[in-house]
C-alpha cells in the first residue's frame, strides 16, 4: 500500500479526486414549439449533428440532459436542420470558423 512521506506528497498523486474531473448533469432546454427535431451539439460531442436529440416536451419546449465537467464549453441547438444560439446561454463565444456559439460555465 502506498504511503506518503508528507501530506503534500498526496496531492500531486494520479489517481487522487478531482472535482474538475467529475461530469455534473446539465439540462439544456430550448424553445421551438414548431420544430419537427431538435438536437444538440457542441465541443462535448465533437459538434456531432445526430448524436445527442432532444425530447419534445408538453409545452413545446425541447429537453435533454447531458453530464459535462467543469469548465467552458461552447454549444448550438440545431433546430429542423438550422443551428441556433440559446437566448439562455450565459454567454455568447466564436468557434474555430469564428461563428457566434452559446457558452456555458459548468463548476
Amino acid at each position: 500500500m502506498y504511503r506518503p512521506k508528507s501530506p503534500f506528497q498526496a496531492i500531486n498523486q494520479p489517481d487522487r479526486y478531482s472535482a474538475k474531473k467529475m461530469a455534473k448533469p446539465v439540462n439544456f432546454i430550448c424553445v421551438a414549439p414548431a420544430a419537427r427535431t431538435v438536437f444538440l451539439m457542441g465541443d462535448f460531442n465533437d459538434w456531432d449533428t445526430a448524436s445527442h436529440p432532444m425530447i419534445r416536451q408538453p409545452d413545446g419546449g425541447w429537453l435533454i440532459q447531458v453530464p459535462l465537467t467543469h469548465g467552458h464549453h461552447h454549444y448550438q441547438f440545431l433546430v429542423d436542420g438550422k443551428p441556433m444560439l440559446d437566448p439562455r446561454a450565459q454567454g455568447v463565444a466564436r468557434n474555430e470558423k469564428d461563428e457566434k456559439v452559446s457558452l456555458l460555465a459548468v463548476s
